[in-house]
């Protein structure tokens, strides 16, 4: 049974929560392990805000890394049908002939780390609409007017509830959407190697 994906519980949580939600995405309820859950929750939340106070800058850069990492060891020790890549800087790109282009094609799904205001922030995307437009799930549950760049989207809670054009996504200032400068980008590609 294929779930539906979540939005995030706190102002911190978009980043196991969109993780989550990938895994959601690509595997039917049943075949999700607990232990994939387990380690999702217990990396993310790692980033520590600027007085002191722990998880509230969210999920770090070096966590996503790690999590890539340790997605990659478990699909080979235990045999699940998972494979993850990081990328960042110039690498980090959503754009057709791109790795996470490529990625979107055969089914899988990237977490990228956005604008959202003022903060970075994780969201989940899904689809390839066309060449000028992908899908996402964003988790942070809100109401948005839409407009040229994005608009929401009903009646796809499996998949998504936004689409925003690519140009947009590659921006390298912090428009909403936009994944800003190089040296900030991150893209968690996820996808299933049995089919």
């Amino acid at each position: 049974m294929k779930n539906q994906l979540i939005h995030q519980t706190s102002c911190y949580d978009c980043g196991p929560t969109s993780i989550t939600n990938a895994m959601r995405f690509l595997f039917e309820r049943e075949e999700i392990p607990p232990v994939l859950l387990k380690h999702i929750w217990t990396m993310g939340l790692d980033a520590y805000a600027d007085g002191g106070e722990p998880g509230k800058a969210g999920t770090s850069k070096a966590s996503m890394r790690y999590m890539a990492a340790w997605f990659e060891c478990f699909a080979e020790k235990c045999g699940f049908p998972l494979k993850a890549t990081f990328l960042d800087m110039e690498f980090a790109a959503i754009q057709s002939g791109s790795l996470a282009w490529r990625c979107l094609e055969r089914g899988g799904c990237a977490v990228v780390r956005v604008w959202h205001g003022k903060t970075g922030h994780y969201v989940l995307v899904t689809e390839k609409v066309s060449d000028a437009v992908v899908g996402l799930f964003d988790p942070f549950a809100e109401e948005i007017e839409p407009c040229e760049d994005y608009w929401p989207v009903s009646g796809a809670p499996d998949r998504k509830n936004r689409e925003v054009r690519v140009e947009v996504l590659n921006r390298t200032d912090g428009t909403h959407y936009a994944m800003g400068a190089l040296e900030r980008r991150e893209v968690l590609l996820l996808w299933r190697t049995d089919q």
